[in-house]
């Protein structure tokens, strides 16, 4: 699985951005959640959301 890429971001508007943004702070809170009662998780998603969410927020600087 690679990293999402910024063009398929690009495309999105305002809104979509703020509830995609709101989405994956969820995610990342959930596999957090997961990470501390030692559920199963696969780490590599920490990176690929946190890589979401920071390409969605410099889009939302602009």
């Amino acid at each position: 699985m690679s990293l999402p890429k910024f063009k398929n971001i690009k495309n999105l508007t305002h809104n979509e951005i703020q509830e995609k943004v709101i989405e994956l702070k969820k995610e990342i809170f959930e596999l957090k959640l997961k990470q501390a009662t030692r559920q199963n998780i696969k780490p590599h998603l920490f990176k690929h959301k946190k890589h979401q969410l920071a390409q969605l927020l410099t889009i939302k600087q602009d």
